[in-house]
């Protein structure tokens, strides 16, 4: 079993997986994010590639990934960043980018540096239908995260049911990415067809932003993916260590019952 397979062996066990941009305000502080996302609580991390056009998401993520590429945050960076990240942490990672940045390092060499690092996952948000399975044969043992919106149709979910790995990421509701004060009632609904075809664990994101939405997540999934929330943290920190204090304060509201020891190392 690769790691996201191990989070989700025991189901009744629900998962938390926390998203942020790889060198958002730095490589440095990026790592000491992630270290202190796993000490709070997070069973996998979605590290963002950052990319110049990401008309998936909203404007808080769209600024981190402008930061990050003003920093010169590239792949290779984040390769190195998440070697820094082995040495003391095995959490599970899942690139979330989209394709471009992926087709210029080259999808092969993104595969051995996965398979060389123990990168469980990538997320595309922008590959679909035969480029999701040619882009899957290549990564192998890595698996390809699918992505499916309240708007797709019974056929298009069957379709990437019977190719999914790891996970289905089901997005609680159309548009782009960003916090919201409510869940939709769409997420609960679009799990229930998701299930009606795979036995996949099955995470929702897109608006979550408090402990009370996670807990309405669990109910009826087996995670919650918190972003744009985590990255506005991130963001309106006047300095780097306040960035970290930032993260782990909100993680700690988010998820209170690890507010007092750490885990998951």
């Amino acid at each position: 079993m690769n790691g996201i397979e191990k989070v989700f062996a025991d189901r009744s066990k629900k998962a938390f997986i926390p998203f942020i941009t790889a060198g958002d305000p730095d490589d440095e502080t990026s790592l000491e994010i992630i270290l202190k996302l796993v000490e709070c609580g997070a069973d996998i991390i979605e590290l963002g590639i950052p990319f110049s056009d990401p008309m998936a998401d909203g404007p808080t993520i769209q600024r981190s990934s402008l930061r990050a590429l003003t920093n010169g945050m590239n792949i290779r960076r984040i390769l190195t960043m998440i070697e820094k990240l082995r040495e003391t942490s095995t959490v599970p990672i899942v690139l979330f980018s989209y394709l471009n940045p992926i087709l210029n390092f080259g999808i092969e060499e993104v595969a051995k540096e996965a398979a060389r690092l123990s990168i469980d996952g990538l997320l595309l948000t922008d590959v679909i239908d035969d480029e999701a399975e040619a882009v899957a044969n290549i990564l192998q043992n890595v698996s390809l995260i699918s992505l499916i919106a309240p708007t797709s149709s019974e056929e298009r979910i069957e379709q990437i049911a019977k190719r999914a790995k790891g996970f289905i990421y089901a997005v609680a509701r159309a548009g782009v990415t960003g916090a919201q004060s409510e869940t939709s009632s769409d997420a609960e609904d679009l799990v229930k067809r998701i299930r009606k075809y795979t036995d996949l664990p099955i995470a929702v994101g897109f608006g979550i932003s408090t402990e009370q939405q996670i807990k309405e997540v669990w109910r009826y999934a087996d995670a919650a993916v918190v972003g744009s929330a985590i990255v506005a943290e991130i963001e309106k920190a006047n300095s780097k260590k306040e960035a970290v204090e930032n993260t782990e304060a909100f993680m700690r509201s988010l998820l209170p019952q690890f507010a007092n020891k750490q885990v998951r190392k």
